[in-house]
Formats: C-alpha cells, sequence, structure tokens
C-alpha cells in the first residue's frame, strides 16, 4: 500500500513539474531565483542556483529547454486516472496496481532521460569556473542531505529500539 501511495504522490508530483516547464521564461530566466510558488518547484529548476550566466549563456538554456518542451514526454493524465482507480476499488488488485506503477515509472523515466539529456547540454554551456562552483554547491547539498538521511536513520533506530523496550 505504501508503493501505491508513494506512486500515486510521484505522479501528482510529476504533473506539477511538468506544468512548471509551461511557463516559458521560468526556468532560463529565473534558474537563480528560489521561489516558494509550490507549482512551480522542480529539482532541476536549481541545478544553476548561484552561477552567474552571460547573456549568451542565459539565451542558449533559454533555446535548449523551448526545445525541450516539445519534445519532452508529456504527464500521462489517464495513467493518473487508471491508478486512482485501481486505489479507490472495493478490491485491491496488487497485481493491476504494480503493473500500472511500472508503466508510470517507466514514462517518468522517459522524461527524467530527456531532462538529464537537456541538462548535460546546459552543463557544457558552462566555463570552467562555472563547473567548478557548481560542483561545490553540489557538494554542499549532497553532504546536507547526507546529514538528514544520517539524522533519520538515527531517529528510526531510536523509534525501533524504544519500541522494543515498550513491549
Amino acid at each position: 500500500m505504501c508503493k501505491v501511495i508513494a506512486v500515486s504522490l510521484a505522479s501528482a508530483l510529476v504533473f506539477i513539474s511538468s506544468t512548471s516547464h509551461a511557463d516559458e521564461t521560468f526556468f532560463a530566466d529565473n534558474w537563480h531565483q528560489q521561489t516558494n510558488n509550490a507549482s512551480r518547484f522542480n529539482i532541476e529548476s536549481h541545478m544553476f542556483d548561484g552561477i552567474s550566466l552571460t547573456e549568451q549563456q542565459r539565451q542558449q538554456m533559454r533555446d535548449l529547454m523551448q526545445r525541450a518542451r516539445h519534445s519532452l514526454p508529456p504527464v500521462n493524465l489517464n495513467e493518473i486516472e487508471t491508478m486512482h482507480k485501481l486505489v479507490t476499488e472495493n478490491q485491491f488488485d496488487e497485481s493491476a496496481v504494480r503493473t500500472q506503477a511500472e508503466k508510470m515509472a517507466q514514462e517518468q523515466v522517459e522524461r527524467q532521460v530527456e531532462m538529464a539529456r537537456v541538462q548535460h547540454q546546459m552543463y557544457s554551456l558552462l566555463t570552467s569556473e562555472q563547473k567548478a562552483l557548481l560542483q561545490e554547491k553540489h557538494n554542499k547539498r549532497m553532504n546536507a542531505l547526507r546529514e538528514i538521511a544520517e539524522r533519520q536513520n538515527v531517529s528510526s533506530e531510536e523509534f525501533y529500539s524504544s519500541n522494543r523496550s515498550n513491549q
């Protein structure tokens, strides 16, 4: 059941993420600005945070995103609706849910591969100094994520050990 919920949430996030691509200037023009608007949040928009781009680089990135919007596989609303129907049926059909989840996951993989291709093209536009700064920022983010994961792991262990001692 957790997998079904995770897939449903992932599908919704994919839909929200894809709608952010509809705004043609968001990624290229505002890539450096953080936003509190949840409908525009996606992980790709933060790849170049803190990197100063030349006007030429900015224009090239705009052009890449414009082309990507046309080649990016669309979110399949029918698949989301199908998953919703499976989740809300009177009887849970694990096989059907698994098949649907795998189908949706494959579509998500295709979108992620296409976005990674575009990000790679954008990365190729950077100077060696910009790439070094981007790598430094990436390392800092990864260290912060490792700390969070470590804290979550410790919290889980404490939770399970306290549950065992209460039994």
